[in-house]
């Protein structure tokens, strides 16, 4: 059973004149923001954002990042993608009590309260329902990526099982083998290491290339291998005839990709978006699938 769905906030007025009252209105009908004298978590189309007070220009940016963040985690919750929605529940309670602890005025801090409680409650029942489907063995969550989609990182698309308990990585791969594999697999090593996890080893599991690009191959993953060891990991690189792809983290996690790590079109030229920021380039189209297991390792 899922938690129950999401709340959603609609405007609050603290006062102003009628004048005032009467652009509100127009504001809420073309579904828009506040007047100055609304300090609120508000709403359009039952989302919520943050909107700016007089006398909290220094928070400005805090407001609207929080205001993206909560917003997102909202649809993500609508979706059922609670995982999701928790790490962006997290990240906008933690720059809306930012707002909170820069706002003298009393009022708006009441208001900031309300509307903090309400999103750490919903956080709350939602972690709790996400570790119950993890004990129970029940957690499942699958993701399309369309063709040409974008946003689909490693950071984003990691980024909710990454945390401080994972500490061992295992990656099955067949095709770890040409320049741009190669590239792919040091990039999703690059974000292990950003990451606030605690990573200590990755294993990789791939096929040999018999081909031209042999020497290719075993020089790249020496120099990742060379590079990790002065951020105190060890990679230990294994090769078999495989055709699974799989990540396996120790804190439970197992994500499939039909594509494995090589899911990103071609850039158009070194000098075209998406050459460096992995979020602005195409993909081709597979599906991800999450699993949670109390046993990662296979034996």
């Amino acid at each position: 059973m899922s938690p129950a769905p999401a709340p959603y906030y609609r405007r609050v007025n603290t006062g102003g004149n009628n004048n005032n009252k009467q652009k509100q209105g127009r504001s809420q009908r073309r579904g828009t923001s506040c007047t100055q004298s609304c300090v609120c978590v508000v709403c359009t189309e039952d989302r919520p954002i943050v909107t700016t007070a007089p006398g909290m220009s220094a928070l400005t940016g805090v407001e609207t990042s929080a205001g993206v963040v909560l917003r997102r985690a909202v649809e993500l919750d609508g979706s059922g993608r609670y995982q999701d929605s928790l790490v962006c529940y997290q990240e906008g309670i933690q720059l809306l009590l930012q707002v909170l602890k820069g706002t003298k005025d009393e009022t708006k801090k009441a208001h900031y309260r309300q509307k903090l409680r309400s999103y750490m409650d919903r956080a709350e029942q939602i972690k709790h329902h996400v570790l119950k489907e993890q004990e129970e063995g029940k957690y499942h969550k699958q993701i399309k990526i369309v063709e040409n989609a974008t946003g689909y990182s490693y950071e984003n698309l990691f980024k909710p099982y990454v945390d401080e308990m994972l500490t061992e990585v295992w990656v099955e791969d067949p095709y770890i083998r040409h320049t741009h594999q190669l590239y792919n697999f040091l990039r999703f090593c690059e974000m292990l290491i950003r990451s606030p996890s605690k990573v200590k080893k990755i294993n990789l599991l791939t096929s040999r290339d018999d081909e031209n690009g042999k020497d290719q191959q075993m020089s790249g993953l020496q120099e990742i291998k060379k590079s990790l060891l002065d951020y105190g990991v060890i990679l230990d690189v294994t090769f078999s005839s495989i055709h699974d792809r799989e990540i396996r983290f120790n804190n439970g996690w197992m994500i499939k990709i039909g594509r494995g790590l090589d899911y990103f079109k071609k850039p158009q030229s070194r000098f075209s978006l998406g050459f460096c920021d992995y979020d602005l380039r195409p993909c081709y189209e597979t599906s991800v699938d999450i699993f949670h297991n109390n046993h990662t390792r296979k034996t």
